[in-house]
This record gives structure tokens, sequence and C-alpha cells, in this order.
């Protein structure tokens, strides 16, 4: 494995999911709650921008790996997964809404992995509708964990019916991508033959 800029900026993202949940933990005479939640949303909006930036410089710098590219993913899937369990810890997301992106994450990455396995990969490659559900997800994540009102802006709301929205697209993504790696799939697309 080697390091590169892109790959550092991976690791520093996983870095961070133990010092923003540790945030949660620590006692009230260190820190606020309007300090938690503020320092907590600027560490997940912090690490939504390095996983953009990776992959751009990745690009960029010709520092594209295969180990990057298992990594990347793994990142962004603990990073909201952890952010996720200490939402539904605070009372700010429902169990049941977490239950829904955590499992589908598991799901997808299983299937892929098969996929890749059986030579298929390309079948259940990440397409419009799993970027826009992981859009709805990076904005809403820090706007629950910000959670407190600002003047003429509710977070809390808006994060509510933006993860409610990932949550849709996410169930919605997860049966199209089962349906691309159904044993028929790949004869339809095929065409007669």
């Amino acid at each position: 494995m080697r390091l590169n800029l892109p790959n550092l900026l991976t690791w520093f993202r996983i870095l961070m999911i133990p010092v923003m949940v540790s945030l949660f933990y620590l006692p009230a005479t260190w820190l606020s709650a309007v300090d938690r939640n503020l320092f907590a949303c600027v560490i997940f909006t912090v690490a939504a921008i390095t996983d953009w930036l990776d992959g751009y410089l990745a690009r960029r710098l010709n520092q594209a790996s295969a180990f990057g590219a298992f990594l990347d993913p793994v990142a962004d899937k603990l990073m909201v997964a952890a952010a996720l369990i200490v939402l539904v810890e605070l009372g700010r997301v429902d169990a049941a809404i977490a239950v829904i992106i955590i499992g589908r994450e598991i799901a997808i990455s299983a299937l892929r992995e098969w996929m890749a396995k059986i030579g298929d990969a390309k079948r259940v490659a990440v397409n419009l509708l799993g970027k826009v559900k992981t859009l709805a997800q990076l904005i809403a994540v820090p706007m629950l964990l910000y959670h407190d009102p600002v003047p003429l802006f509710d977070p809390h709301r808006v994060g509510t019916w933006l993860i409610y929205l990932a949550a849709t697209l996410t169930l919605i993504s997860m049966f199209y991508y089962l349906r691309l790696a159904s044993p028929g799939a790949g004869r339809r697309s095929a065409g007669p033959g």
C-alpha cells in the first residue's frame, strides 16, 4: 500500500469518526450542547468535503489506486453509519431510518463484491440515483448534527425531511441494484441473441 495525498485524506476521514462521536461523550463542563452540535457538524462537513476532494485529487494527480478505490467507500459508509448511530441515540433520527440506510449500504457492498467475483461488477456500478441519495445524506446529517435553530432556518426540520428523502432513495436504489444484479437482467440487457 502506497500512501499518497488522496489516500491520506481518506485516512483522515476515518480518523475523524471517533473524534466526532467522542464529542457527545465529553463532560458538559468541557463543551456546551450547542458547541458539541457545532463541532460535530463541522467535522462531518469537512469529512464530506474530503470525500469529494480525495476523488478529485486522485484523478487530477493520476494517483488513483486499487487500495484507494476500496478504502474511499468504506470511509464514507463508516462516517455516515457512525453519525446515524449518534443521531439515533440523541433522538434526532428514527432507528428505522438508520437501519434502512446502514442495512442498504451493507447489502449493496456485499452485492458489488459478489458481482465483482463473478466478473460482472459494471452492472451494479454507482449511478445517478445513488449519487443523489448520497448527496441528500451528506446534507441531512450535518443539519441533524447541528440541530439548533438559527434565525429563519430550522436545520433539524430540513435535515429530517432530507434524511427521509435519503432513506426513500436508499430503498429505491437498493431494489434497482438488486434488479440489475438478478440473473435474468444480463440476458435482458444483452438483447436477443
